[in-house]
């Protein structure tokens, strides 16, 4: 195992301890964080390993969060509906991705961001199912204190990306990671060489929206109401990927450090600046990407050491 992936587990290790010394309020930014680093790895597998700029991330999310919900409110426990949630996004994306991932660039894009339309206007016709534009009521799991409530998420929204990295890092030094690396540099030419380059894209495809419709079906049963323009929406497809360019295209230790910088932008930026929070926030992130275009993991103790005090690191 690299040195980047054990640090990735230290740092994920690190986040655990948080119940220890937060509130409420902490607790809540730290289950998003922890659902921005899932979703930042898991495109990482389709977008960062293989290459393909995906925007179905929010498809996979609602079609999870949905999926979590219709089934508690049949009655099935909440560990049950999560793994429901998690195949069957697993199966759907791999023989979505089969189709899709035959186009390329900005028709790959086109394609996986419509998915994200179709998927709402399903889940928005079947109205005896998901209660339509009205949304979904989501029954409670614990029923006990909001301190209660705010830790159990946590820990089940931290477990589940403790799982994703283990996966995505499982992937990245496996024969399927090195096949994804392949058909990034060169596809044609894997093709030539005898690689399955469709079978590689549709389990990455695969594995990149499970984890996601997992973390949907917790934020559906965290937050115990959901509707279509919730969980359809279009910036959950778009956030991983600025997390992604933030931290480092392609680094599972990099796109979670870039999961971790975004939230905290967006949630001082949105405590300062209210009513134009976006277009700062935008801002903010363009600067960003124009000065540190690698990402975050492009930075060591040697580059910083040069940039502040203009003279050469000693190497350890």
């Amino acid at each position: 195992m690299t040195r980047t992936n054990i640090a990735l587990l230290v740092l994920i290790a690190f986040v655990a301890a948080l119940p220890l010394f937060g509130d409420a309020y902490a607790l809540r930014l730290g289950t998003m964080a922890c659902m921005y680093a899932i979703f930042a790895l898991s495109w990482n597998i389709v977008g960062g390993f293989a290459g393909y700029p995906s925007f179905a991330t929010a498809a996979f999310f609602g079609l999870g969060a949905y999926t979590t919900g219709i089934l508690m409110n049949k009655g099935v426990p909440l560990t049950l509906s999560l793994l429901g949630s998690l195949v069957l996004c697993l199966v759907l994306a791999a023989a979505l991705g089969a189709v899709l991932l035959r186009l390329r660039g900005h028709y790959f894009a086109i394609a996986s961001l419509s998915l994200v339309e179709v998927f709402r206007e399903l889940v928005n016709n079947a109205t005896d199912l998901t209660g339509g534009g009205m949304g979904l009521n989501i029954p409670l799991v614990s029923g006990s204190s909001v301190l209660s409530d705010a830790t159990f998420f946590f820990y089940a929204m931290w477990g589940l990306l403790l799982i994703t990295a283990l996966v995505v890092i499982a992937v990245s030094m496996s024969k399927l990671g090195f096949g994804l690396n392949c058909i990034r540099q060169n596809e044609t030419a894997s093709n030539m060489v005898g690689l399955n380059s469709t079978l590689y894209k549709a389990v990455a495809f695969g594995l990149s929206a499970c984890f996601v419709g997992a973390a949907g079906g917790l934020y559906a049963a965290w937050v115990h109401y959901i509707d279509p323009s919730d969980v359809f929406d279009i910036l959950y497809s778009v956030k991983p990927i600025v997390m992604a360019l933030m931290g480092g295209l392609g680094s599972p230790l990099g796109v979670v450090c870039g999961a971790f910088v975004y939230l905290g932008l967006e949630e001082v930026v949105w405590r300062n600046y209210i009513q134009i929070h976006s277009g700062v926030l935008g801002v903010l992130i363009i600067l960003l990407l124009l000065f540190l275009p690698h990402g975050l993991i492009s930075l060591h103790a040697g580059k910083v050491w040069r940039g502040l005090f203009g003279r050469k690191a000693k190497h350890v």
